[in-house]
């Protein structure tokens, strides 16, 4: 999808959880970002310049991106002042929430009368709208997992891809939520598709491919998240991973939001995703593991990883502190050995 960018990045009242998919685009795409839009008690400063929808359109803004991935996908009736000035000053409006821009009587009309464009990251390509097979296809697949939701896995996935391919390696990054396809301009949003086709939207996301290339495929939700769980299994069957990385957050006790809910073991966490993947992927593996320790010192985030690494036997990184390249070593030397078989 061709997003009319840059844009100016709508960050509404939200918790910074709320906003990943600001802090994600923010994060992957700077050159996709004119400056932010807050609102009184929102809680997430991009360190972009605060600007008005009129000024943003003087500085070259095309869009105003809804940065937000709040619980249920919702627009507030309070947004729409926002999504209409903006529409008003010139810009297009682009969202990837449930509610559908269109939907909103006034916010819809605005557009229509001026012209302007409306973006949505969560309509499904119809080429997504199949039933898995469960079929082997050729091509080599890693999907990232989590612990719970806002882990990690994107940016785990991102930074995997890039790392490939700064090593000469065929791969690509494949996006499967609203974030992931602003960044990417592409992929399935697994969560917009009947639970029926998600194993076969996942198929279709990584078909075949020659042999040595690599699809790493993003994860969504949790095994062990109670509402999400859906998700993340559809995704495990129709990837058919050869390798899955784990992604956690160092000081996560508790699924987010469900609080009742621990957050599991990295290695219980791994055993189960590793077990239920077997389906499809009978030789899947656990390729590392990636944790957030943004919220740790230097210190403790170091030993944190070198115990994980001890505890699994795998390499444990955190994608924006220390790289992966540990975790892309194995890839690799896995990919060599295949080849020489």
């Amino acid at each position: 999808m061709d997003f009319p960018y840059p844009c100016l990045m709508f960050l509404a009242d939200v918790d910074r959880v709320s906003a990943k998919t600001a802090l994600g685009v923010a994060y992957w795409r700077p050159d996709a970002c004119v400056g932010q839009l807050r609102l009184p008690g929102g809680e997430v400063d991009l360190g972009l310049p605060d600007m008005s929808p009129s000024a943003a359109k003087a500085a070259g803004a095309r869009s105003l991106l809804i940065g937000v991935a709040n619980a249920g996908g919702f627009i507030p009736p309070h947004w729409e002042a926002v999504l209409i000035e903006a529409l008003e000053a010139g810009l297009d409006l682009v969202s990837g929430l449930h509610t559908r821009l269109a939907s909103l009587p006034r916010v819809r009309e605005t557009a229509e009368r001026l012209g302007r464009r409306l973006f949505e990251a969560r309509e499904a390509d119809p080429r997504f709208i199949v039933v898995g097979e469960g079929a082997k296809r050729s091509g080599r697949r890693l999907l990232t997992v989590g612990t719970d939701c806002a882990v990690g896995k994107m940016y785990a996935a991102l930074a995997l891809t890039k790392e490939l391919k700064a090593r000469g390696v065929d791969a690509d990054f494949r996006a499967t939520g609203q974030t992931g396809i602003f960044i990417a301009g592409s992929g399935a949003p697994i969560d917009a598709i009947v639970s029926d086709f998600v194993a076969g939207a996942a198929e279709a996301l990584s078909p075949a491919a020659a042999p040595d290339h690599w699809d790493i495929i993003e994860g969504q939700g949790s095994l062990f998240h109670p509402a999400y769980a859906g998700v993340t299994l559809g995704l495990l069957h129709g990837s058919q991973p050869d390798a899955l990385v784990l992604c956690h957050d160092a000081l996560r006790t508790a699924i987010d939001g469900l609080e009742t809910f621990p957050t599991p073991s990295l290695a219980e966490a791994a055993e189960l995703n590793l077990r239920l993947a077997r389906l499809t992927s009978p030789a899947v593996r656990l390729a590392g593991v990636c944790v957030n320790t943004s919220r740790l010192c230097p210190e403790d985030a170091e030993a944190y990883l070198r115990d994980v690494t001890a505890e699994l036997g795998v390499p444990c990184c955190d994608p924006v502190r220390t790289g992966v390249a540990a975790i892309v070593d194995g890839l690799v030397e896995d990919s060599a050995r295949r080849g020489a078989a």
